[in-house]
């Protein structure tokens, strides 16, 4: 979708993304080896009582489910930047679901604009787990009615 084609507000939401165990540990092993990711006694002595999903892995997770309905598409160039929060733990066999929604629009130039995109991440149960602000630098259409230089330069929504 062509920045000039994408409206603020427009939600979309993933599929689930359950987290086992088994890739828990091995993306832990790799990416993130502390105890509270890979050791199942050590864990148990935690606040949490058992073994923790490393926070890039869950975020990671549902971010490979919202490509599957990218509002992007073809038209990204890049991303340029996110920012994730996590609040709550995510253990294995939870089933993450994002929703993604377009919160601010801003034009750069006349070839691409910015695209800031919130993802809100609950668990089975509806509880949020982490947040994450994502901008990308999408293309504008070069031919049609509209492109880019009629777009609003920057907009946010309104509060509620």
């Amino acid at each position: 979708m062509y920045f000039e084609d994408m409206k603020l507000g427009m939600t979309t939401e993933t599929a689930p993304a359950v987290i086992t165990l088994d890739k828990m540990i091995a993306f832990a092993r790799d990416y993130d080896p502390i105890p509270l990711h890979t050791d199942e006694e050590y864990a148990k002595k935690t606040p949490f009582g058992k073994l923790i999903a490393p926070g890039v892995m869950s975020f990671m997770s549902v971010w490979a489910r919202y490509l599957e309905a990218d509002f992007c598409g073809d038209e990204l160039i890049a991303g340029k930047s996110t920012k994730i929060e996590w609040l709550k733990p995510v253990f294995a066999d939870d089933a993450l679901i994002g929703t993604v929604t377009i919160t601010k629009l801003t034009r750069r130039n006349a070839k691409n604009g910015l695209v800031e995109m919130t993802v809100e991440v609950r668990n089975q149960n509806g509880v949020l787990v982490l947040t994450d602000v994502t901008e990308a630098v999408v293309k504008c259409r070069t031919s049609g009615s509209e492109d880019c230089a009629s777009s609003p330069s920057s907009v946010k929504p309104a509060q509620k």
